[in-house]
């Protein structure tokens, strides 16, 4: 028998002692155990100091076993209740949070599985400085993690973040290869100046066919000293839009959804979501100053503010902002920064050379081509200002003008998706003729309409920005968590498509939309989820959809009441949006979904105005909806690639190779 395990927690995490002087290699989370691609060896050290092994037969689990262990998670999950969430991770007492933790500085393709894991290495190591702890890791992945985790880039966030790295400020062009060098030499530098050995193989563990129970999105991080005992072990769950969780977190008055990774250097205000029992329900003030002055819960409590207070959604989310410790002046220049990203974003997207997107899929760009085509006449005048290419007039070509994509240039598609000319390329296809055209017959009583071309070219423009995010999300650059990096194209379009067509003050509306889009992303992230691996694409598209369609009735002068059933048009008609990225990769259906959730957002919100109050659906009503169809949805369809299109199309899971 083994003795018994004194364990002792510092910060957050848990550490693992020897007791009585004896080494004790199974405790914590089991056994430490190496992987050798067929069998599980658990080694145990005896009382008298000798070790013995005892091997454990493993085989690799299939995709039905993960689909069984899914659902049976699923069934018990924590998305259970009326009105509210239950289980490990619980529910606030309000719904503010600060806008900055809602809309984050980031890199692609994921918010859960790419920003979160990084954001949770980076808390490991920094909790094992604090306890001296720098020896050799081990890394298990857990859900949807593993399942889909290859193709999000899981491994290098992982990696980046133990070795200090942070998803706002790391250079995304310097990934691949940091992560290349780390296979190459294996070895890691934890906190950037520890070097320890790193085997791949056998220190990253992918349990796509468990889950943990807090969240489908589950890291366990291990700690072992050159003997091979393990000194400290902790979970982490990546629960969307990039916040982290752990079992700390889980505290009665601390906020488990503030980013800051050391917590000591957190304001206080944000680490906490209880109120001074201020009933919002009636409108009144928190007059605590180390509160947010107008807490609300919901999307009623926050129209009774917005009424006794006689205040718009975006200064009702200003003033909270002031009591997280920010003054006027870094609450405008950090939403200016955050609009300044995305707009980047945009012009990265539809400027790049790049011919395909990473991933064996060898998905052509699009934005380029679209932007080059919309900058040819339709509206001139913008084009020195916002893009800075000469205009293009028809029949001519211009210097520093943007090229398409190869098989854009009025050529048919050959199927060369590695875009080099005349020579072999990396993946070869079918030769693509186009079909016969069928132009109807003319001696039929009923005649065929005659072709014509019809533009709209406001919109087409929304669409465009909102692809030429998403497949610079997909490349992995540098993008605004907004609520999540999957739906990172809606609200960037959104706003890009206000500034250049309707407002006469920009940065008022660069403000105001991103202050109100955030109340209604917190709605959401108290009521229901934004993981997609929890609710589905109608948690990341659907609620982006729903906080632009918010935004925009804002800037567009409307009242809080219509502000917010602009939101709720824009989740209704998300509600039940499954997520099953084509070979875990987050570019099909993912951009194309982000160009229809921001014209819908659009159209959502002048419904909204139009409908001058009249409706019978609330905000609060709709997302409850979203919560019961989360709970309901099978989880093939929550971010595991287990069916709809990425089994349709056929390309298999993607899962990491031991």
């Amino acid at each position: 028998m083994l003795p018994a395990i004194r364990r002792v927690t510092s910060g957050s995490l848990t550490t693992v002692r020897k007791a009585q002087g004896l080494q004790v290699a199974q405790v914590a989370f089991g056994s430490r155990t190496g992987f050798d691609g067929k069998n599980v060896t658990a080694v145990q050290r005896s009382e008298g100091g000798s070790r013995h092994a005892r091997t454990i037969s493993h085989t690799a689990p299939s995709r039905s076993s993960l689909n069984s262990v899914l659902q049976q998670k699923e069934e018990g999950g924590i998305i259970k209740g009326e009105g509210k969430k239950e289980g490990p991770l619980g529910q606030p007492e309000h719904a503010v949070i600060s806008t900055f933790d809602l809309f984050s500085i980031g890199v692609g393709p994921s918010s859960s599985h790419t920003v979160g894991p990084m954001r949770a290495g980076n808390i490991f190591i920094n909790d094992l400085k604090d306890l001296g702890m720098l020896e050799r890791v081990r890394i298990t992945s857990y859900g949807s993690l593993a399942a889909t985790g290859k193709g999000h880039h899981t491994p290098q966030a992982i990696l980046l973040g133990l070795e200090g790295s942070d998803p706002e400020t790391i250079e995304a062009g310097t990934i691949p290869a940091r992560y290349q060098a780390m296979l190459d030499t294996k070895s890691i530098m934890l906190g950037g100046h520890h070097t320890i050995h790193y085997d791949h193989n056998r220190d990253m563990i992918w349990r796509y066919d468990q889950v943990l129970p807090a969240h489908p999105n589950g890291m366990r991080f291990s700690v072992f000293d050159e003997g091979g005992d393990m000194l400290a072990t902790n979970e982490y769950f990546s629960v969307g839009g990039g916040f982290v969780v752990n079992e700390k977190t889980k505290t009665a008055g601390e906020n488990m959804f503030y980013k800051g990774v050391d917590k000591r250097a957190v304001h206080s205000a944000r680490l906490s979501q209880s109120s001074s029992g201020t009933d919002a329900t009636d409108g009144e003030k928190d007059a605590d100053p180390s509160h947010p002055p107008y807490p609300f819960k919901n999307g009623e409590t926050l129209l009774a503010l917005s009424r006794r207070h006689n205040m718009t959604i975006a200064q009702i989310v200003y003033d909270n902002e002031l009591s997280f410790g920010y003054t006027d002046e870094e609450i405008h220049d950090k939403l200016l920064r955050i609009w300044a990203v995305m707009d980047d974003c945009i012009r990265t997207g539809v400027s790049t050379s790049e011919k395909t997107l990473p991933g064996r899929l060898g998905l052509h760009r699009r934005a380029p081509m679209l932007y080059r085509r919309l900058m040819r006449g339709f509206y001139p005048a913008l084009a020195p200002s916002f893009s800075g290419y000469q205009r293009i007039s028809e029949g001519e070509r211009a210097s520093g003008e943007i090229d398409s994509p190869d098989g854009f240039d009025g050529q048919p598609y050959n199927g060369n998706v590695a875009g080099v000319k005349g020579g072999p390329t990396k993946r070869e296809s079918p030769v693509r003729r186009p079909a016969a055209r069928v132009v109807g017959q003319f001696d039929h009583p009923l005649l065929p309409v005659p072709p014509r071309k019809t533009t709209i070219p406001a919109v087409d423009f929304l669409s465009c920005y909102a692809i030429a995010v998403n497949e610079v999300n997909a490349a992995g650059g540098r993008i605004v968590t907004s609520p999540t990096n999957g739906a990172s194209g809606v609200i960037p379009s959104v706003l890009k498509y206000i500034i250049e067509f309707v407002s006469d003050d920009p940065q008022k509306s660069i403000t105001t939309f991103l202050l109100t889009a955030a109340a209604v992303g917190m709605l959401f992230k108290r009521g229901s989820t934004i993981s997609a691996a929890e609710g589905g694409c109608q948690a990341e598209v659907g609620v982006a959809c729903s906080m632009a369609a918010a935004g925009f009735a804002a800037c567009m002068g409307a009242p809080p009441e219509t502000v917010l059933q602009a939101a709720e048009i824009g989740i209704e008609h998300n509600l039940g949006l499954t997520c099953d990225p084509i070979d875990g990769l987050v570019q099909v259906p993912c951009i194309e979904r982000n160009s229809l959730g921001a014209v819908k957002a659009v159209t959502a919100a002048q419904l909204a105005m139009a409908s001058d109050t009249v409706y019978r659906v609330s905000l609060d009503q709709a997302i409850e909806a979203m919560r019961l169809t989360a709970a309901d949805m099978s989880v093939k369809y929550k971010e595991t690639s287990l069916s709809g299109l990425a089994t349709t199309v056929k390309i298999p899971l993607t899962v990491p190779t031991w």
